[in-house]
């Protein structure tokens, strides 16, 4: 599996992203042994020396932690992944408003869309 990079930011930062979101969407659990840094290399397509600076920034961020001898393995710590849940959702937020600002939606445009979309996809399929 070759994954695709874009070069407005560094390997290491979006691969970090990518293992965050994994974690928030279950591939990865607490306590989940994350692929040997050669075997993410392989895997991703990148130099184990980004793998490695991917796991050092995810491990001083402590949502990682590497156990000599063993691995690197996802925090049990519920506190640390709740707070990296809160802070991406902020981003994306943040990311989609201001998206909408630079079309030129209003704080009220963009609230009565977001309703109306939310609003709309809890509806049933019609068949």
């Amino acid at each position: 599996m070759t994954d695709t990079f874009h070069a407005s930011k560094p390997i290491y930062i979006q691969l970090a992203e990518r293992i965050q979101r994994q974690i928030l969407r279950g591939e990865l659990a607490p306590g989940d042994k994350l692929p040997s840094v050669r075997e993410m290399g392989i895997q991703s397509s990148v130099n184990p020396n980004t793998v490695q600076r991917t796991y050092r920034e995810l491990e001083g961020m402590n949502i990682v932690e590497t156990k000599r001898g063993q691995g690197t393995f996802v925090t049990e710590d519920k506190t640390v992944l709740d707070v990296m849940r809160n802070s991406l959702k902020k981003e994306e937020i943040s990311r989609f408003v201001t998206g909408m600002h630079q079309m030129g939606y209003t704080d009220r445009e963009i609230e009565s869309g977001l309703t109306d979309f939310l609003n709309s996809s809890r509806e049933e399929p019609k068949q």
